[in-house]
């Protein structure tokens, strides 16, 4: 008895009060954490990539990958806050990362630095797919201001893509 009214209280006390439905609460929350997962593991991706770098190439391809991991964990608090702000729960481990990331692994022992790039620059892609989903999820409910910040993230995911297209390029193809 005493488990369950501890557990009760954990529940109400993150209640965070907010002007939303319960339905948009959850449907926004499930939207932005997802979101949250994939740039979590989007942003240790990049970083990994950027610590087994190698080649000709190895400086400008190293700090691209550090600038970007940097712009990338920058998403993660305000995410995660928003999640709160609108009622809900953030996610809170490795492990629901993992359960709840569309973003694939790359464990590899050894990836070829053009290969990193194309992997990112497909993975930014499909950052940028699952923030408009999100933001589709927000306008449905009129969270402006989840939509605002997911419009800026967007820009970003785009920027990356840009970036590791062109780096990515031989010469004049």
């Amino acid at each position: 008895m005493a488990k369950d009214n501890a557990k009760k209280a954990r529940k109400a006390a993150m209640a965070t009060p907010t002007g939303l439905t319960g339905e948009a609460t959850r449907d926004i929350s499930a939207a932005l954490n997802g979101a949250l997962a994939d740039v979590f593991t989007l942003y240790l991706k990049t970083k990994n990539f950027h610590w087994h770098m190698s080649g000709p190439h190895f400086r400008d391809y190293h700090l691209l990958l550090d600038e970007h991991g940097t712009e990338i964990f920058a998403v993660t608090d305000p995410l995660a806050e928003r999640v709160r702000k609108v009622g809900g729960t953030t996610l809170r481990s490795i492990g629901q990362i993992a359960r709840t990331s569309r973003i694939p692994d790359n464990d590899a022992d050894f990836v070829d630095p053009q290969d990193m790039l194309a992997e990112l620059r497909e993975d930014n892609l499909r950052l940028a797919s699952i923030l408009r989903e999100a933001h589709g999820v927000c306008d449905e409910y009129g969270d402006v201001a989840s939509a605002s910040l997911i419009e800026v993230w967007i820009d970003e995911a785009e920027r990356r893509v840009w970036f590791l297209f062109e780096a990515g390029r031989r010469g004049n193809a």
